[in-house]
Formats: structure tokens, C-alpha cells, sequence
């Protein structure tokens, strides 16, 4: 088991790793709107969730992956009406014929007040 950190994403904020790469995978941990400085991006839902996606990307690609290879992610949403938002930016960045498979649930609270926290599974 490898464990895989890049600067290109904000360092983990507790005791875990921003991804662990294993047996063929890479097991991403959720990522939430701070930029790769540790600051939160404020803003609306789409922003933070452009800043989710680039922060997931970057971790990916210092595994040796990349989104087309996203099999499963699963997004945290603290109001459910953002889902539309959500939906539309969260799907730019997976271009392929297949899309991952997903889970998709609100939440009482992210960490830090965030709007949204994505995770995710990809081949290597």
C-alpha cells in the first residue's frame, strides 16, 4: 500500500491521507472546497465544487490516474437543493461513454461549513 500526496491539493486535515494506492486502485479521500494552501474557497455551490473536482484531479493524477478512470464516487451535499448545480459541474469532468457510479446524500454538516465533500475509488 502506497499513500499518495501532492501539493497541488490541501493537506489532509486529520489523520488520513489524501489517497492510499493499492492492489490496482486508488482510494481518494473526500476532498472539500479548500484550496491546495489549506484556505476555503468561499462562494456559491458551483465554485466550491469546481474547487472539489480540481482538488480530487490533482490527487488522481499524482497516483498515475486520472477521472476516466473513476469507478465510484460518492458526493455530500449539506442542502439536497444544490443537486441540479452539483450535477452540471460535477459532469463536466467526466468525459467517457461510461460514468463512475455514484452515491449521492445530504448531510447535517460538512467540515469547516462547506456546501459539498466528494470522494472517490479509481483504477491506477
Amino acid at each position: 500500500m502506497d499513500e499518495i500526496k501532492t501539493e497541488k491539493a490541501p493537506d489532509a486535515i486529520g489523520p488520513y491521507s489524501q489517497a492510499v494506492k493499492t492492489n490496482g486502485f486508488v482510494f481518494c479521500s473526500g476532498q472539500i472546497a479548500l484550496k491546495p494552501d489549506g484556505t476555503l474557497m468561499k462562494g456559491n455551490i458551483r465554485k466550491q465544487t469546481i474547487r472539489v473536482m480540481e482538488n480530487l484531479k490533482s490527487v488522481l493524477e499524482a497516483s498515475g490516474s486520472g477521472f476516466e478512470k473513476v469507478v465510484k464516487t460518492t458526493v455530500y451535499l449539506a442542502d439536497i437543493d444544490d443537486f441540479i448545480d452539483v450535477n452540471e459541474v460535477y459532469g463536466s469532468y467526466f468525459k467517457g461513454d461510461i460514468k463512475p457510479a455514484r452515491a449521492l446524500v445530504e448531510v447535517s454538516g460538512l467540515p469547516k461549513g462547506v456546501k459539498i465533500e466528494i470522494e472517490c475509488v479509481a483504477e491506477v
